[in-house]
């Protein structure tokens, strides 16, 4: 999430965040709860994406890279949360 300010950071996290609690059909964590989600799920999706050899340039692929981040976080919580 380079050359984004911190708004920008947080307004894609808290989409990110939103968008991932979705697709895994939660019911979504309050502002605060979707930013850190996004926001972690960005620094997941680009480490997961950067060793896959997959680069997601501008806003739109920053967004899908934190989404699909968020998403992993989400599922892997969902496992923890099961055991």
């Amino acid at each position: 999430m380079e050359g984004y300010s911190l708004i920008g950071i947080l307004i894609i996290g808290l989409i990110a965040g939103w968008l991932g609690g979705k697709i895994m059909r939660g019911g979504g964590f309050g502002f605060i709860g979707n930013i850190i989600v996004g926001v972690i799920g960005a620094i997941i999706g680009g480490f997961v994406f950067s060793k896959l050899g997959i680069a997601a340039g501008g806003t739109l692929g920053t967004l899908l890279t934190a989404t699909i981040g968020a998403v992993i976080l989400l599922f892997v919580v969902g496992l923890i949360k099961k055991a």
